[in-house]
């Protein structure tokens, strides 16, 4: 458990959505011909002060390794596995669990080889990871493309060094692979306008990061939340009590209480802090759309959720527990409440862990470097609060509810809740990798059969393992009931292409739906860039671009709360050529492209790698939805957009374009 849960942690960390452009790592690269028939393949880095890179094989628990990967290998095979060669530092890190291994200032990997013919194409990349003190690069790639003559030819061997310098490249269709294949119309449509969209846009720069007064607000929510469980309400008479008795001056009592609620504060603010500081916003966009995470944040909540329904209960090592509280006993003063309040996070985790992983999970999506400690911030404040109100007006404890069976009601339902939630996750993963497993109508069904359910459950007709055999519907329980049942009658009409707005941020997009009533549907004729730009000059029209993704949260808003606006729809559908482009769409380009960006040579090798590098390279811009209009020189005729569903202000910005 312990593994899993520093596991989690990281992975939480490599969900947040806001890039930042850093390049504290540069490489040269070099094949080595050793004459005898073996060579080395040779990626010498050198690494900005503050950073470091991480060695080779650190194992699956640790953070990111330095590996070999091949793309192409023709006349030559691996020998062994990469080598590290630099001066390594050891040292253990708290949070693995572990001893990591990275190198400063410089290092150079090597991956011996071994030619089967004279001639050799190779093409291959060594992926690292880079941190500093505050944030992590995303994985990484350094690569080597050579070919030429081994010395089986006894002949010299062809080398060729990459070096990081900076090269002009407007547009990815016009590298030396694809020369042949692309006009110099096309590399004018790829030629960067972020001056001309800045004069445009003035000082009101699109932005999509959720508010920090929001992310407090759901952190204060779930803190609430997590008060009502079987895990925290019993400890809170017991501990308000404890301080009462122990002191017989109210006021010292009311100190020590504060003082306790506020190292609750200190210890889930730092719990924040860690996520933010491990990685920071910079490395948590580069796998919000990658299967394997996407699919183990679906386990992982699915998992929370059997444990809230009563499958088992998550807990902690009690030694871990026990040697706190022992701790504490034989302390005084500040550190004894801190450390007492250590031991109530510990022994509360089997019902806080589920509700904290959910939080941390929902706002480092956000994009915001301090949306998990301000949201960990909420969750705390939320959770002390009892601790002092109760020591400064004991008579409330009184009139409290008493422990007993609808805690464990409240626990059930965040099990249904996270449950339904877990199948956002699963849903982003199929639509960036197209398997259509999880398209809008067996969403919405899975989704009408969870809240049915919930809806059965708080009526008293389904039981789950730790409910009392006398449960009964008391009132509110019925009122909640009722909204759950009606919830899900709501959403029956989307299985017939109702828009559902209510829910549009999470369910797939409409254009997934196979069967669909609905008369007026905005979508792109067009989901590459140059197609829809030769359609706009055929036509003569005007072109929107939508930047999107599979996973934006605030797309799916967009499309559902202004894109059905009749007026809206019917702007673009007939006087605008509308063009999405998905920059998490991970099916594979025909062939890979090299492009040079900041100095840094890179490989795009996704149809989403290829719009992701359109949007920053022309516009100058990283977030989505991201809406921009274009002439069909691909020349802006108005300012950029982002996430605001004022559907007013959305038509005057079409007007202009017009």
């Amino acid at each position: 458990m312990k593994k899993l849960l520093t596991i989690w942690m990281l992975l939480v960390a490599v969900m947040a959505a806001n890039a930042q452009m850093m390049d504290p790592v540069h490489f040269t690269t070099q094949l080595k011909d050793l004459k005898n028939g073996e060579a080395e393949l040779i990626f010498k880095a050198t690494i900005d002060a503050g950073w470091h890179v991480y060695s080779t094989g650190l194992g699956n628990d640790g953070p990111i390794s330095a590996s070999f990967n091949k793309v192409k290998m023709d006349g030559a095979e691996t020998i062994g596995k990469l080598q590290a060669r630099g001066k390594e530092i050891k040292q253990f890190d708290k949070l693995f669990e572990m001893e990591v291994r990275y190198f400063e200032q410089a290092v150079t990997f090597v991956q011996k080889i071994k030619f089967t013919k004279p001639k050799y194409d190779i093409d291959c990349y060594v992926e690292y990871g880079a941190c500093n003190d505050q944030s992590c690069l995303p994985p990484s790639e350094a690569q080597l493309k050579v070919a030429g003559t081994s010395s089986l030819a006894e002949s010299q061997p062809e080398q060729q060094q990459i070096s990081a310098a900076d090269t002009s490249l407007t547009s990815p269709a016009s590298s030396a692979s694809q020369a042949n294949e692309t006009s110099s119309a096309d590399s004018l449509l790829w030629a960067p306008v972020i001056s001309e969209l800045q004069a445009f846009n003035g000082d009101t720069a699109p932005t999509e990061n959720m508010a920090w007064w929001l992310i407090f607000i759901e952190g204060l929510l779930g803190g609430f939340i997590a008060l009502f469980t079987p895990c925290v309400w019993p400890i809170i008479p017991m501990t308000v009590s404890f301080f009462l008795k122990r002191n017989k001056d109210r006021s010292k009592a009311i100190r020590e209480a504060t003082t306790y609620g506020l190292s609750i504060v200190v210890i889930y603010v730092l719990l924040g802090l860690a996520v933010t500081l491990l990685f920071g916003a910079s490395a948590l966009n580069a796998l919000a759309t990658n299967a394997v995470f996407n699919i183990f944040f679906c386990l992982l909540l699915v998992v929370f959720a059997a444990s809230f329904l009563g499958a088992f209960e998550m807990t902690l090592p009690s030694s871990w527990s026990t040697k706190i509280d022992e701790k504490s006993e034989s302390t005084t003063g500040l550190l004894s409440i801190f450390l007492m309040a250590f031991t109530l996070a510990l022994v509360s985790f089997s019902c806080t862990g589920p509700i904290i992983g959910f939080l941390l999970v929902a706002v480092s999506t956000q994009g915001s470097i301090m949306a998990p400690t301000v949201g960990m911030l909420g969750f705390a404040i939320a959770l002390a609060i009892p601790f002092t109100l109760f020591a400064m007006f004991p008579s409330l404890l009184k009139s409290a509810p008493k422990s007993g069976g609808w805690m464990n009601v409240i626990k059930v339902t965040l099990g249904f809740i996270e449950l339904a939630f877990a199948l956002k996750f699963l849903s982003v993963a199929d639509l960036a990798y197209g398997w259509h497993i999880l398209d809008r109508e067996v969403f919405l069904s899975l989704w009408i059969i969870i809240f049915g359910l919930l809806g059965a459950y708080l009526l008293g007709w389904i039981k789950f393992p730790h409910d009392d055999d006398d449960r009964r519907t008391n009132v509110p329980r019925f009122f909640l009931a009722m909204a759950s049942l009606a919830f899900t009658v709501y959403m029956i009409p989307g299985l017939w292409g109702a828009p559902l707005k209510a829910i549009s941020a999470f369910a797939p997009p409409m254009n997934t739906q196979d069967f669909n009533l609905q008369k007026t549907v905005t979508e792109a004729k067009y989901k590459d860039y140059e197609q829809g730009m030769a359609a706009a000059k055929a036509e003569h029209k005007p072109v929107i671009i939508d930047f999107t993704g599979f996973g934006c949260v605030n797309c799916r808003k967009m499309e559902a709360a202004v894109w059905s606006d009749p007026q809206v729809a019917d702007i673009l559908n007939n006087k605008y050529i509308l063009i999405s482009l998905y920059v998490d769409d991970k099916t594979p380009l025909d062939t890979p492209i090299e492009v040079v960006e900041n100095g840094k040579q890179r490989t795009l090798r996704t149809v989403g790698d290829k719009w992701s590098y359109l949007q920053r390279v022309k516009f100058g811009a990283n977030a989505q939805p991201f809406y921009v209009i274009l002439n069909e020189e691909g020349h802006p005729l108005a300012g950029s957009r982002s996430y605001d569903e004022d559907i007013q202000a959305y038509i005057d910005f079409l007007n202009k374009g017009l």
